[in-house]
Formats: structure tokens, C-alpha cells, sequence
């Protein structure tokens, strides 16, 4: 997954920051790692007993105990984490594109340690967690949930992992201001991207790597009887759908509307069936697995032109894809699941789904995380603004961070001198 982040960054950003985007995905993985180990894991799960239950000290707030997974002795634990790395460096990667061209180095290690410690730590032990508030593995002493009857559906992270990173990168995108030529029709070419292929590569590596997210969340497909794997196959087909279908939406209407065929907006159309079908990958029929994708994609679409008329600057469209799709997924959930996919999956016998219990849930969970996520991001990001600490000086947007930031003396392969600067002082500075 990282690997086709890297690729999809890098080949929709200007050749003079493809340098810094592959660095923040290097860094994405490596500070998410130590974060995730030392801090944020024990957030996120803790110890998976309250406080009562001595030696408990998780809440249904936030996980604690078992620091840097002290408490695992035996080599039957550590998949889990591993596992659970993976998306937390997944919602840092997202916010990367939201605010890509102009951030600088600085702000972006405070907001990505912030987001892998604590802010998306919290949101999954909410919803993953068997202690969290609305997590459908919660139960209390009488055998009830919080949010009854199911608690929140969001099987491989379309809330936890996607809303999560989106609307960090919202926040981010809103706090770090618009590129030079955005939303100037005359220069607005000037932000192409570097290299379609390198996109195309990345979506289709993404795509590939969603399978082990979606059908990887089934979390035990060597065991119940051959009943897990062949969920995760189930997994796998309803991917495959939304994906192919958010792809052919997008292709058909770039071709009605834009009057071609968009290549970048249909690799946008399989990310945004993908983030889509994440939550209810598994309670859901094939046949739903399409309309989600379709509907997706047309969320979307609308999401993108919607913040380009505000003013907001998103250079790889993350937030409509990760963060408006995420929450589709999510509410998804409550609209196509059957009564039973949720049996098979979660074990609950209800008509939860029928009585509209599920989408409530559902829609809180989704309130609750864009709230909790904009404000805490809030908190991050604003304050760096107003410290000047966010983004570069005009100059070195305009000659690119790979020469302000990492000290390259080429742009694309290219001197300095042909791109038309001229060196001053030092062989990084122009």
C-alpha cells in the first residue's frame, strides 16, 4: 500500500516535489512504526480490560497499558500490531496529499507523529477496540453494547482509517492555503502532474494492496473451519465490484460531461469504490457491492468540484476520495448490509439493518470522527500556521521543495540553470 501511495503522489506532483512527497512516504511508514509501537497501539487497544478488571486499564475513551507492547510474551500477539501499523501509517499517507506542494518538513513530522499517537488511536479504539464506546465488539456486564444493537460496522476502515486521514488533511489543506495558480484558469496547467504512468502504476498497486486490508480484516483466515477464508473471499469479490465500478462511473461521465476520457478521473473512480466498500465489504451482497461503488464515485465527484468552489486546494483530490467516500462507506453500511452477511461476519441475530437502528449508528460514527478529527487536527495545524511554521516561503514554493527542503541541485533530471534559475550563495539555494 505504501508503495502505490508513493507512486500516485509522486506522479501528481510537479517533478520539483517528487523528491519530498516519496520522502514523507518513507516517513510515513518509519515514524508511524516507532509511534504506533511506543504510544499509539496501547491507545488504540491497550490491554482490552477496563479498569476494574484488574490488571485492566483500558476506558471507553481510550486504550492504555501494555507500552510498547511490553505485554506480549509470546510470538501469537504480534500480528496484531503489525497489522494495525499498516493503517495507521495509511491515514498519515493520506494527509500528505492534501497539503503536498507547499508544507513544510517541520509541521509535517509534528502532524504525522500527532495523528499516528494519539488522534487516530482514538478513533479505532472506538470502533475496533472490544472496550471502545461504539465498537461492535463491545459488550457491558448485562451483555449489551453502547450504541445497541450492533455498535458501529466499519469492518476494514472506511471511518476508522479514511474519514480519519481525510479530514486530517481537510483541516490541513484549509490551514495551509491554496498553490500559486490554483483555481486560475489561464495557469491552472501548470500544476499537472509529473507522470500519469507513475499515478496509473500506484492505483493499480493500491488496488492489489486493498486486498489485504479488506479481506486481511477478517483476521484469522487459517481457522473457524474454513469459514474465514472463505469470508475473505466474499471480501475480495465485493472489492473487486465497487472498485471496477467506481472506475467505469467515473469513465463514463468524464466522456459525457468532460467530453474525453479522464484518465486521472477514473483512477480516482477505483480509489473512491475502494474507501467505499472498505466498511461494508463484508456485510454486503455483490449486487450492493456495485451500487456502492457507483454511488461512490458520483460522491465523489461532487465532493471535488465541491471544495475547488471554496477555495480549498487538494492536489490528489484526498479528502473527496479518503474522507467523503469514507463516510459513504460507512453509512453504506447501514443502508445494503443484510441481516445475513452481519450474522456471518459479527455473529449478531437482529433486524438492525430493517429498523434503521444500523444507520443510526452508523451516521453517529461518522458525525462523531469528522468532529473528533477536525478539531484535535485543529489543534495541530493552526497553531503551526500561525507560528509560520506550516508552509514555505513563495520562493521556495515556486522552485520546489526538493531543492528548498532536501537540497537537490536538479529539477526532473534537469539543472537548476535550464529551468531557468539562476544559483545564488550556495549550491541549494536559486
Amino acid at each position: 500500500m505504501q508503495a502505490g501511495f508513493a507512486m500516485l503522489e509522486a506522479g501528481s506532483v510537479r517533478a520539483k516535489n517528487t523528491n519530498n512527497i516519496l520522502f514523507k512516504n518513507l516517513m510515513d511508514a518509519s515514524l508511524a512504526a516507532i509511534t504506533y509501537w511506543l504510544l499509539g497501539y496501547s491507545f488504540a487497544f491497550g490491554t482490552e480490560r477496563y479498569i476494574y478488571q484488574s490488571p485492566g486499564m483500558d476506558n471507553r475513551f481510550i486504550g492504555a497499558g501494555n507500552w510498547a507492547l511490553q505485554n506480549y510474551n509470546n510470538d501469537t500477539d504480534y500480528h496484531s500490531f503489525f497489522f494495525q501499523w499498516a493503517f495507521a501509517g495509511a491515514a498519515a499517507t493520506i494527509v500528505s496529499g492534501c497539503v503536498a506542494e507547499r508544507c513544510r518538513l517541520e509541521a509535517y513530522f509534528v502532524y504525522t507523529i500527532a495523528l499516528t499517537t494519539f488522534i487516530y488511536p482514538v478513533v479505532a479504539h472506538w470502533v475496533w477496540s472490544s472496550t471502545g464506546w461504539m465498537s461492535a465488539f463491545y459488550v457491558d456486564g448485562d451483555g449489551n453494547r453502547y450504541l445497541k444493537e450492533n455498535g458501529v460496522l466499519d469492518f476494514a476502515g472506511s471511518g476508522v482509517v479514511h474519514m480519519t486521514g481525510g479530514f486530517a488533511g481537510l483541516i490541513g489543506a484549509v490551514a495551509i492555503g491554496p498553490r500559486k495558480y490554483f483555481n486560475d484558469p489561464e495557469n491552472e496547467h501548470k500544476l499537472k502532474g509529473s507522470s500519469d504512468l507513475l499515478a496509473a502504476l500506484g492505483v493499480i498497486i493500491l488496488w492489489m494492496g486493498w486486498y489485504g486490508f479488506n479481506a486481511g480484516s477478517t483476521l484469522g483466515a487459517g481457522s473457524g473451519d474454513g469459514t474465514y477464508i472463505n469470508l475473505a473471499a466474499k471480501v475480495c469479490v465485493t472489492t473487486t465490484i465497487a472498485a471496477a465500478m467506481g472506475a467505469i462511473t467515473c469513465m463514463v461521465y468524464s466522456r459525457l460531461v468532460k467530453g474525453f476520457f479522464d484518465l486521472t478521473f477514473c483512477l480516482n473512480g477505483v480509489l473512491a469504490g475502494l474507501v467505499s466498500i472498505t466498511a461494508p465489504c463484508a456485510t454486503v451482497e455483490p449486487w450492493a457491492s456495485m451500487m456502492i461503488g457507483l454511488l461512490g464515485a458520483f460522491v465523489y465527484i461532487g465532493a471535488s468540484a465541491g471544495i475547488k468552489k471554496l477555495g480549498i486546494d487538494d492536489p490528489l483530490d484526498a479528502f473527496p476520495i479518503h474522507g467523503v467516500c469514507g463516510a459513504w462507506g460507512v453509512l453504506s453500511n447501514g443502508i445494503f448490509a443484510t441481516r445475513s452477511n452481519i450474522a456471518r461476519t459479527y455473529g449478531f441475530e437482529n433486524d438492525a439493518v430493517i429498523s434503521g437502528n444500523q444507520f443510526r449508528n452508523q451516521l453517529i460514527a461518522v458525525i462523531v470522527i469528522a468532529g473528533w478529527v477536525s478539531f484535535t487536527s485543529s489543534l495541530i495545524f493552526f497553531p503551526l500556521k500561525f507560528a509560520g511554521l506550516l508552509r514555505v516561503s513563495e520562493e521556495d514554493e515556486e522552485k520546489g521543495l526538493d531543492v528548498s527542503e532536501h537540497g537537490t541541485k536538479d529539477v526532473g533530471g534537469l539543472p537548476l540553470q535550464s529551468m531557468g534559475y539562476e544559483k545564488k550563495n550556495s549550491t541549494t539555494n536559486v
